[in-house]
């Protein structure tokens, strides 16, 4: 039998608590943030009377010019105010500009020489500004692109009726992603603010 190397018990030693100090600032770093629910019923804003619902609710949404931009104003009304409308007087106030680009995603040879667009996709992207209502302060604001793809069929009705459920599917996910996206402005704004 020997006797254990003094250096290496004493390395261990080190490493050891190097170790703990390392997992003590961690742990201490991990506590002072904090994860609550974007949704839940606390206020967005630190200092705010009202919940995180109630202050998206109060989210006014200027008017869009297309049929696209019409489908993501009318998602972020509903799902701004869980399905009870616009509200009568906002507190804040949405400018919302969509674009959107529709491209060929595939191309397929076919029996003549010619080459048919088999698949396609359409992208959506909003710019948003969120203002105070009252004054026009400029609160945030941000840009978000969703692209849904589609088949596109022989028989241009149904072409066409694909392209416009693909946009439809692409102003709901846009609708969903801008809410997230605002939500997380105001929880900023309600910072700074406070």
């Amino acid at each position: 039998m020997s006797l254990p190397d003094r250096e290496k018990t004493e390395l261990n030693r080190l490493l050891r608590r190097m170790a703990l100090a390392g997992l003590v600032g961690s742990l201490a770093l991990v506590s002072a943030c904090t994860v609550r629910p974007l949704y839940s019923n606390a206020p967005l804003s630190t200092g705010s009377t009202v919940s995180a619902n109630a202050e998206l609710a109060s989210i006014g949404i200027k008017p869009v010019n297309t049929r696209f931009g019409q489908q993501v104003r009318n998602n972020l009304i509903f799902g701004f105010g869980r399905g009870a409308g616009e509200p009568a007087s906002p507190v804040y106030s949405l400018f919302l500009g969509v674009g959107e680009a529709v491209e060929s995603s595939a191309l397929v040879q076919v029996g003549t020489d010619e080459d048919e667009p088999t698949a396609g996709s359409v992208t959506l992207t909003a710019n948003y500004t969120l203002s105070d209502a009252k004054t026009g302060a400029k609160i945030a604001s941000g840009r978000r692109s969703i692209t849904s793809s589609f088949d596109r069929p022989r028989q241009e009705f149904a072409s066409y009726r694909a392209q416009i459920d693909a946009e439809n599917r692409a102003a709901r996910e846009l609708a969903e992603a801008l809410q997230l996206s605002i939500a997380q402005d105001l929880v900023r704004h309600g910072k700074t603010a406070g």
